[in-house]
């Protein structure tokens, strides 16, 4: 097995290594992380796929970026699957050759199709190796990489019955950005030109914006806009200018308002990937969960909104059954409800995970 000799760790910068990518779930974990490594002065690079959201991302915050070549991991026939196991080849030998280069001290691995070439390039050099596993179900990336990790970490105590190896594993919760904390819901509602005398619904159907989510919001306008005020973030290029109202907000994307707006809402509105449901957790968000479909996810989001509605913290609606009416119904059903949905949220433990995560970092290089 490849190995490299490493300097005495109390004498050099301690040096990590990121990787994870695909969709934003993948990503926003690692920056909180990489935040509180960089107030503790770590030497951080990043290795992604060179198309994915990931990069945007991270080369905004100033972390060196080393793009990849990625083949998706399907569990579904495709021409693609006798092509793609190319590109993971040449994927790894890209990452090879990169951490022969960077020399981390430790890999951290959020998941997605970029991920397995580095934790396989990291294990041949013996680096040590934590990933994090947001879901309630382990995507493949994730599922191919645990036999080569040090430790997993998972958001769900649930997620690890279903790891072989159960001594590896640890309940961390996900990693949440500082400015996530610093909502401010009087500044939310002022961004909106909103007033005080009506509820605020927030919807957003990931980065991306969700077409289905879009038009049955927007079917529904009619019926509630005389009870609630609407913050309708829809995706790029999406907005509807034909509708204007004063208790009716478009965005394409929110970026630095986003604590503010989520502060200020009342009910949300969204996908159920864990990033989104952790949130609401821990703002204590009454929501409607609109999961993705197996015929654009893996399920994950399914069992994910499966697990809030038996807790009782959440409604759900799945994407074969949402309709405007239905969707109204359910939104008058956790307005209704919304004490008994707190009560619900507040039984869950919302764990401190990027501090868990800091604290396992440096017990596994130190």
């Amino acid at each position: 097995m490849l190995r490299f000799t490493r300097m005495a760790k109390k004498n050099k910068k301690l040096k990590i290594l990121f990787t994870g990518g695909g969709s934003a779930g993948h990503v926003t974990p690692n920056i909180a992380l990489i935040e509180k490594l960089l107030e503790e002065k770590w030497e951080i690079s990043y290795i992604g796929s060179q198309t994915g959201i990931e990069k945007e991302l991270i080369t905004k915050l100033g972390i060196p970026y080393y793009p990849i070549s990625t083949g998706k991991l399907r569990r579904y026939f495709s021409w693609q699957n006798f092509t793609d196991p190319l590109k993971i080849i040449y994927g790894i030998t890209q990452a090879l050759f990169l951490c022969f280069k960077l020399k981390p001290d430790l890999l951290f691995s959020k998941g997605g199709f970029v991920s397995f070439p580095v934790v396989f390039a990291s294990w041949c050099y013996r680096i040590p190796i934590i990933i994090h596993e947001s879901d309630l179900t382990i995507g493949l990336a994730n599922k191919l990489s645990f036999p080569f990790a040090t430790k997993i970490c998972c958001s769900f105590p649930d997620t690890i019955n279903q790891i072989k190896n159960k001594q590896k594993a640890v309940t961390t919760g996900i990693p949440i950005r500082k400015s996530f904390f610093s909502g401010d819901a009087d500044l939310g509602s002022k961004i909106c030109e909103f007033t005080s005398d009506k509820k605020i619904i927030l919807v957003f159907g990931g980065s991306l914006g969700a077409d289905k989510i879009n038009t049955n919001i927007r079917q529904l306008l009619p019926n509630i806009l005389d009870r609630f005020q609407i913050i309708h973030v829809c995706g790029k290029n999406k907005i509807a200018p034909n509708l204007q109202h004063n208790s009716y907000k478009q965005f394409e994307y929110l970026h630095d308002e986003f604590p503010h707006i989520l502060a200020a809402s009342d009910l949300v509105i969204a996908r159920s990937g864990a990033n989104s449901i952790y949130e609401l957790l821990i703002l204590r968000k009454p929501n409607i969960l609109l999961p993705l479909s197996t015929a654009s996810s893996r399920g994950d989001q399914i069992a994910n909104a499966r697990y809030c509605v038996n807790q009782g913290f959440s409604e759900a609606i799945l994407d074969k059954e949402l309709t405007a009416q239905l969707l109204l119904e359910k939104i008058e059903t956790v307005d209704k409800n919304r004490a008994a949905i707190i009560t619900a949220m507040n039984k869950i433990k919302v764990l401190p995970a990027t501090e868990i995560i800091y604290e396992l970092i440096n017990k596994t290089v130190r």
